[in-house]
């Protein structure tokens, strides 16, 4: 039984049409995905970014002297805050953040008597958990827009996926300033 070649095409352009729903909808899935890491992160964030007043407020008294390290932390929330849905503005955004935290915490221990006040550490210890859950969120939205960026630059869904509209996804990085030891001189 031989089968006529009108038969075999069509059979080749259902498989061929098959394939490409499959990997639309294998691309709109993942794309999802990473979308919803990025709401996991922009949680993170707006959690940090509303504990940080009440820091400043509740060490202002003490530190006095260092109204500079205090008015740049303000300044980087209000930056990041400002940066929008933009993955990569919003990663410079936060990476000035997490350095103006990182000088403050260290500028903050010349201050032993803040470390006795127990709505300081309480909340330095919400910052110190919250920047632990704002890396796990990075790393697994990094994951994810990796995983989709793959898939869609793959050869053959490379071919269609940018006209379906499928485009590159940014990784949420750490700047050269999250990498540097932070320098405290006295």
């Amino acid at each position: 039984m031989q089968m006529s070649p009108g038969l075999v095409g069509m059979f080749v352009l259902v498989a061929v049409l098959i394939w490409v729903v499959a990997s639309f909808n294998k691309l709109v899935v993942q794309r999802t995905r990473v979308q919803n890491a990025w709401a996991e992160i922009d949680v993170q964030l707006k959690r940090r970014h509303d504990l940080i007043p009440n820091l400043v407020e509740a060490v202002r008294g003490y530190m006095e002297h260092e109204r500079v390290t205090l008015e740049s932390v303000t300044q980087a929330r209000a930056q990041a805050l400002a940066a929008g849905k933009n993955v990569r503005q919003r990663s410079d955004a936060e990476a000035a953040l997490t350095a103006a935290l990182g000088k403050f915490f260290a500028v903050a221990e010349n201050y032993p008597q803040l470390r006795a006040v127990e709505s300081v550490q309480l909340l330095q210890e919400q910052l110190t958990s919250t920047e632990n859950r704002i890396a796990y969120a990075r790393q697994f939205y990094n994951d994810e827009v990796m995983d989709y960026n793959a898939a869609r630059s793959t050869f053959p869904r490379n071919l269609f996926a940018g006209l379906l509209g499928f485009s590159p996804s940014a990784m949420f990085t750490a700047a050269d300033a999250d990498r540097a030891n932070v320098q405290v001189k006295a």
